[in-house]
């Protein structure tokens, strides 16, 4: 399908879960039929600082890049306390068809391999949300919403 043919489906299928009402009495699977229902898995990977993670944290983000090329790693970063700059743990999204795959991807890590830090390991079904890009093609930038 063309990219085009792609954003008018998209299109379509967004305008009519505008006009769908929710329904108590109807079940989860018929609720969420028409939703993206993409699953993806969350690593959450904790502690988050140490001199061990200092020392070993370029092997780790040379990792999280080859992820993100091979189209393996969507979302990665670190994670804080409300009030606080210093992150507490950090949470990977990758892509991967099973909880095994997943979990060989999360042990590949330098900080996990090593030992250096823990991770806890949730497939997530993605159904709702936005995502907005701005791509100006002037000075070639790419901006996220």
């Amino acid at each position: 399908m063309s990219p085009p043919a792609v954003a008018a489906d998209l299109f379509r299928k967004s305008a009519k879960r505008k006009d769908h009402d929710m329904d108590s009495s109807q079940d989860e699977a018929t609720l969420t039929r028409e939703m993206l229902g993409l699953e993806l898995y969350v690593i959450t990977s904790s502690p988050a600082r140490s001199p061990e993670t200092l020392a070993v944290l370029p092997e780790h983000l040379d990792h999280q890049v080859r992820l993100e090329n091979e189209g393996i790693l969507f979302l990665a970063g670190p994670l804080t306390l409300d009030g606080s700059d210093t992150p507490l743990a950090g949470m990977i999204v990758i892509r991967a068809h099973s909880f095994d795959e997943a979990r060989a991807i999360a042990d590949r890590d330098p900080f996990h391999a090593k030992g250096i830090r823990s991770y806890t390991l949730h497939r997530w079904r993605v159904n709702e949300g936005n995502i907005r890009a701005n791509i100006r093609l002037s000075d070639q930038s790419v901006g996220f919403a």
